[in-house]
């Protein structure tokens, strides 16, 4: 198998055979974020593919491993995407959750991280590249640890992907394909619109944010037959606290140091959590202004 470089936590890898080409892609079971349903996923998957979603053909799934076919097609940069592209995610999302799948997994809400403090302190004793960065930001880490704990979440409550952003998708001919299923479950509607038309409607910062291309997913989610929830803080809360936990994450296996079995190497957690300690605070002071992007 060869090696594909790049993911945020798993590693991925490409076996061609006499019978096609595979991604086999290994879980990081180590010092991951959260339990992996296989079962409840890989039907959830059987389903949309069977449904037309476009997505790789899911092979088998274990405890360990997941085998999807290969699809060829262009990555997909973090910068505004085309209206269509955008129109036909909203499309795709729609579909998704008119899909008749029973979920089995009962979610485990993980209390939010208040530990900032303490982090800062391990990271300074430590000699962290960001721990100054990380010290100067702790009392807003703490009010956005506050928002995501108290923020109301209005339902309804969809069986979802809950992971649509630029690097789990491809181009192909100019329309999306979705990947990395992993992650899907229950979400609040609004927060998985909110998480996909925003994650498509800008560039790596929030300093180009395309308030058309932000409405054409939910142009596509309606036309397709979805109903939008109530504007509100709720469409923004789960990038918010995904993030947030993403970035703790990436905190603690820096701190741990070495280089792990599975997972990113230690150099992208770095980058990680650099990036997290720079974009969230940026995101965290926009939301008023981003709750405009829906009315």
């Amino acid at each position: 198998m060869i090696r594909v470089h790049g993911g945020f936590a798993n590693k991925l890898y490409r076996l061609d055979t006499e019978q096609g080409s595979f991604a086999v892609k290994e879980l990081n079971l180590v010092d991951n974020r959260g339990t992996y349903p296989v079962d409840d996923v890989f039907r959830f998957e059987q389903a949309a593919f069977a449904a037309g979603i476009p997505m790789p053909e899911p092979i088998s799934a274990g405890r360990d491993t997941l085998v999807h076919r290969w699809v060829e097609g262009e990555t997909v940069p973090e910068e505004p995407v085309p209206a269509a592209f955008a129109f036909e995610i909203g499309e795709i999302l729609a579909r998704i959750h008119r899909l008749d799948v029973e979920w089995t997994h009962e979610p485990i809400d993980e209390p939010t991280p208040h530990d900032w403090r303490e982090l800062a302190e391990r990271a300074a004793a430590t000699g962290q590249p960001w721990a100054d960065e990380l010290a100067s930001r702790v009392d807003t880490f703490l009010a956005i640890a506050h928002f995501v704990e108290t923020c109301e979440r209005p339902g309804p409550v969809v069986l979802t992907h809950r992971d649509i952003q630029p690097w789990n998708l491809l181009a192909r001919g100019g329309r999306p394909v979705v990947l990395d299923w992993e992650l899907s479950g229950m979400l609040d509607l609004s927060g998985e619109l909110g998480s996909t038309a925003l994650s498509l409607a800008k560039g790596p910062g929030f300093d180009d944010i395309q308030p058309d291309i932000f409405r054409a997913v939910l142009d596509g989610y309606v036309a397709a037959g979805g109903m939008l929830p109530s504007p509100g803080p709720s469409w923004f809360v789960f990038m918010v606290g995904g993030w947030l936990g993403f970035t703790r994450w990436n905190i603690l296996r820096c701190l741990a140091g070495g280089t792990a079995s599975t997972g990113p190497d230690l150099a992208l957690s770095h980058e990680s959590v650099r990036n997290g300690l720079r974009g969230l605070p940026g995101l965290f002071e926009r939301l008023p202004d981003l709750e405009t992007l829906i009315s």
